[in-house]
């Protein structure tokens, strides 16, 4: 009996530090939400939501690998709980990760409007990598929320999407700086945004990554998904 105790404990232990981490994910998402919307608006308020949040964030970070790391001491997991819980500990370190290029937008939104070269070059294809990266973000949240390998392997090929996507934008802000040395202020600060987006879908393929590791046992960090799902 109290063997069963201890198992059922141990679940409730997990289900609740998984959980936090999907907390934390939402957090960061929409922390990454209000700094594009900073980009568009250049509202004051937004701005200081975006560092506030990076705050919030940082001080999860520091819980949840707290807990991860009392739940091996206490428990000593093996297996596939073992792999859940490494799991949790890098994906935090990524979400940390992504909050950190979200408040650099944030930031440099905020200059960009306060020193009054902010214009619509870039505009809309900023917006449209904003979009990819923060679906894969919430894909990769998602995924991992059910231990979704077939999920997690779509968002990592997706990850080429958002890398193109960047290397189309700098192309074009290239172009507009030769044309007009007027833009090459604004746009320099568009690129450094576009550079934080590519990294936030970096990360959400790692998320996407952890997914595939606990689900399968086997580590595609470096050598893409496995083709025919053995582990």
């Amino acid at each position: 009996m109290e063997k069963v105790h201890i198992s059922s404990q141990f679940d409730a232990d997990l289900e609740a530090v998984r959980s936090r981490l999907l907390q934390m994910g939402g957090l960061v998402e929409q922390q990454l939400r209000d700094a594009i919307g900073a980009y568009s608006s250049g509202e004051r308020e937004l701005v200081d939501k975006v560092r506030r949040t990076e705050d919030a964030v940082n001080m999860l970070e520091i819980e949840l690998d707290d807990r991860c790391t009392h739940l091996i001491a206490r428990r000593q997991p093996t297996a596939g709980d073992l792999r859940l819980i490494m799991a949790v500990i890098k994906a935090t370190t990524d979400l940390e990760r992504v909050g950190d290029e979200a408040a650099k937008i944030g930031r440099i939104a905020g200059q960009m409007h306060d020193t009054g070269v902010a214009s619509l070059v870039g505009f809309s294809d900023v917006h449209v990598a904003a979009n990819m990266a923060i679906g894969m973000l919430k894909d990769a949240l998602d995924a991992f929320a059910r231990i979704d390998s077939a999920a997690a392997d779509r968002i990592v090929k997706q990850d080429k999407q958002i890398d193109n996507e960047f290397r189309s934008l700098l192309r074009e802000l290239i172009t507009f700086m030769m044309e007009d040395p007027r833009t090459i202020s604004t746009a320099l600060g568009v690129i450094w945004i576009a550079k934080a987006l590519e990294r936030v879908g970096d990360h959400a393929k790692n998320i996407a990554e952890y997914v595939i590791f606990v689900a399968e046992g086997t580590d595609v960090r470096h050598s893409g998904p496995p083709a025919d799902g053995v582990l």
